[in-house]
């Protein structure tokens, strides 16, 4: 599902079954079947739900405790493994992937600076399976390591990674959370940085920390979940902001900001709080987040931390449709949609804030969407993305009424931008595109120029020369044009023949703008075209875009799948027997309608840890949280496109479906297992295809956030060898089964 990272610190779903996989000797598929063991448990359960009497056969799936139920994920997860493993060509696709991870001594992600220069970030080498925690003063400072996630437990078979990092405002203390398996149910550890110890106390259950110093440097601030079991669907429920003293025990910690504490303001038992210390206004912003990324929020001075009690003032409603912001001692900068698809930059007195009478500092533009903003003491620079897929960068300087385009070193797909803060000259650029490596830039403003302060090591990728990028945009069902990116090799025939990989989200706004990865390429680099459709949900186009895919407008993102499917064929870069989609997460529903709506398009269909039964997702520990983007059976409404966009309940018994591989982690807190479980028994018992049918399950893993590299390696190799089997590469076919 869905995470955020904003300026302001917030984080930012009757039969009996056949265990034949399949039965029929294919010229792509040859008879692998399952060996005989247990079949899934069915029953008789039908619902009237808003009105609709619905089956829900494998309903006993949900019972992940039943060992019967546990046997049969098992035995699905080691046939799948069996036959994955036997794909010719799989091995060397990880062998490759190595190959590519060898050639850059050391990779640096999750990069914080503090306002004195501390660096602090994670890097990775060919040698380490996740990031180890290194600190240094400033670019040029001697490196020093300060953590490594492989020494915090000898416990066999529990990984640990690091998921986020947080120093306090002069970098002399910071809080580490770390995840085991991929279960995103982190603990929170404390750190000395010049002495590297670690304080004694431990504090777990805090998948939503969001951990905020405050500005004495031994204070912080931070969520907590209430006891329970991962799978345990009140999981999420009354979590709650305490403020623990670096040094003291947990126990001892003071509730802040929560139902209980807090019941005047209407927090929801499925709200998560957030409570988060703004050092360059001096003040408390407090929110209730949940998916809907509209602002609910208060705020507070400082010194109310020493009452009994704070009183918080209201800032934002969601009517005010306040997005993101960012502030001053005096003033805050609102990054809104409202009367603006497409985006505008307000700013308003932080002490009496009107949103209404805000003064316009970037209009909303005719044709780019408004992405990003960063606060310096020279101005004000901000991103416009054209389609999701080309950015241009701005300043409007102080005092200035009209922005200028800053020329970027590279013509960039994507672009991030970042600064301390108004009281410092400080900025950064992070660009990248389909077929440029992510670099990192430092804009020296009195020279007018970018200045590489990439931390990554450079590498060299010859093999993909002669890759290019097409970009273009396809009519959908109802006219509206859908971006489309591909990307494969100069030389490719239009002849019908090439095995494409769709890839696509379209959830929650969550746009996906171009990326370079050499592993994902591989698919171009064995002939094919890799294509991302730009689907209605996201926010390519806008918040119109976003809200063109959500609740009852769902249908429009796996329909503009379909169509940019349908123009590959017509124009002869594939046929439907050389198309293979994938997806994740909220993904799951974009390719699982997609293929039940239309089973005759494609080869292949890949759901990764995808929500494939939302209609049930308010019975999962998740589910609640997701109901501003999915909707909720307890409105008529909702609840009949919640059955629109479940895949699991349109899955017809006697249809041809295509090739399928799906995917589960048992650890999963953001898609519960059984949802793709009872996806992959009912289209078991339901295809007449004979194609393969694999459900794995991974019982050290979670959402996929937080693997470590192999697993990355190898999950990714699962994807590419199962599509280019199923989609005709010649060297990805197993030998047909001996005749008996």
């Amino acid at each position: 599902m869905k995470s955020r990272t904003l300026n302001a610190g917030r984080f930012p779903a009757m039969i009996c079954l056949s265990t034949l996989l399949f039965t029929q000797v294919t010229s792509a598929a040859p008879s692998v079947t399952t060996p005989p063991g247990v079949h899934a448990p069915v029953s008789n359960t039908v619902e009237t739900v808003c009105g609709q009497k619905i089956a829900d056969p494998y309903r006993p799936l949900e019972n992940l405790q039943d060992p019967q139920v546990q046997q049969w994920f098992r035995q699905e997860s080691d046939h799948a493994r069996r036959v994955l493993d036997s794909i010719p060509g799989r091995k060397a696709l990880i062998d490759k992937m190595i190959e590519f991870d060898k050639r850059k001594a050391s990779k640096v992600y999750n990069l914080t600076i503090t306002d004195n220069d501390r660096y602090f970030y994670l890097k990775q080498t060919p040698s380490d399976e996740t990031g180890r925690l290194f600190f240094r003063k400033g670019f040029k400072g001697d490196e020093r390591e300060l953590f490594n996630p492989a020494s915090f437990t000898a416990d066999k078979g529990i990984h640990y990674v690091i998921s986020s990092v947080t120093p306090n405002l002069d970098g002399s203390k910071l809080v580490l959370t770390l995840s085991p398996n991929g279960s995103e149910n982190s603990v929170l550890l404390i750190m000395d940085v010049d002495s590297g110890n670690i304080y004694p106390e431990r504090i777990d259950r805090c998948w939503f920390a969001s951990p905020s110093w405050l500005p004495d440097g031994e204070s912080f601030l931070y969520n907590r979940l209430n006891p329970s079991s991962l799978h345990d669907k009140d999981r999420e429920k009354n979590s709650r902001i305490f403020l623990h003293r670096t040094g003291t025990a947990p126990e001892t910690d003071r509730e802040i900001f929560s139902t209980s504490v807090n019941p005047e303001l209407g927090i929801r038992p499925e709200d998560i709080p957030v409570v988060h210390y703004d050092n360059k206004s001096g003040r408390l912003f407090a929110f209730t987040e949940n998916v809907d990324p509209r602002l609910n929020g208060w705020y507070a001075p400082l010194d109310q931390l020493s009452m009994p009690r704070i009183e918080w003032k209201r800032l934002f409603r969601p009517e005010d449709e306040v997005y993101d912001f960012a502030t001053t001692k005096t003033e805050i900068y609102l990054y809104t949609p409202k009367h603006a698809p497409r985006y505008r930059l307000l700013k308003t007195s932080i002490d009496r804030p009107d949103i209404g009478g805000a003064e316009t500092l970037v209009p909303e533009q005719p044709e780019g969407t408004l992405t990003g903003f960063s606060l310096t003491r020279g101005g004000l620079f901000y991103t416009l993305s054209f389609n999701g897929v080309r950015e241009e960068m701005y300043l409007l300087e102080n005092g200035k009424n009209r922005a200028e385009k800053i020329p970027l070193p590279f013509d960039a797909g994507t672009a991030s931008i970042a600064s301390k803060g108004y009281d410092y000259p400080d900025f950064w650029a992070i660009i990248g595109g389909w077929n440029h490596d992510f670099r990192r830039f430092r804009y020296d403003r009195q020279h007018k120029k970018f200045v590489n302060e990439t931390l990554s090591s450079p590498a060299e990728y010859p093999e993909y020369k002669d890759l290019v990028v097409e970009e273009i945009s396809v009519p959908s069902h109802d006219g509206v044009m859908v971006p489309l990116s591909l990307v494969h090799s100069s030389k490719l025939p239009k002849n019908g023949t090439n095995p494409v990989l769709v890839y696509g989200y379209g959830a929650y706004g969550n746009s996906i703008t171009p990326f370079f990865s050499p592993s994902m390429l591989l698919w171009a680099l064995k002939g094919g075209v890799f294509a991302v459709a730009h689907v209605r949900g996201g926010s390519e186009l806008g918040d119109a875009w976003h809200q063109a895919g959500r609740k009852t407008t769902k249908p429009n993102t796996w329909k503009d799948l379909i169509a940019c499917a349908e123009y590959l064929v017509r124009e002869r870069y594939t046929s439907p027997q050389h198309i293979a989609i994938n997806a994740a997460s909220a993904g799951g529903i974009l390719v699982g309608r997609a293929m039940t709506e239309r089973p005759d398009l494609f080869a292949a269909v890949m759901p990764q840890v995808g929500v494939l039964n939302p209609l049930r997702g308010e019975e999962t520990p998740n589910g609640p949280v997701n109901v501003p983007e999915f909707g909720t059976v307890r409105n008529p409404v909702e609840c009949r496109a919640l059955i629109e966009m479940d895949a699991y309940l349109h899955l017809r018994r006697g249809v041809s479906y295509p090739a399928t591989l799906i995917t589960a982690g048992m650890n999963d807190p953001r898609v519960i297992a059984w949802e793709p479980a009872k996806f992959a028994a009912r289209l078991q018992a339901s295809t007449t295809s004979g194609k393969p049918l694999l459900f794995f399950t991974d019982f050290q893993a979670g959402h996929g956030i937080g693997d470590q590299k192999t697993k990355q390696f190898e999950s990714l190799a699962d994807i590419l060898s199962f599509g280019l089997w199923q989609t005709g590469h010649p060297e990805f076919q197993l030998e047909p089964a001996p005749r008996r």
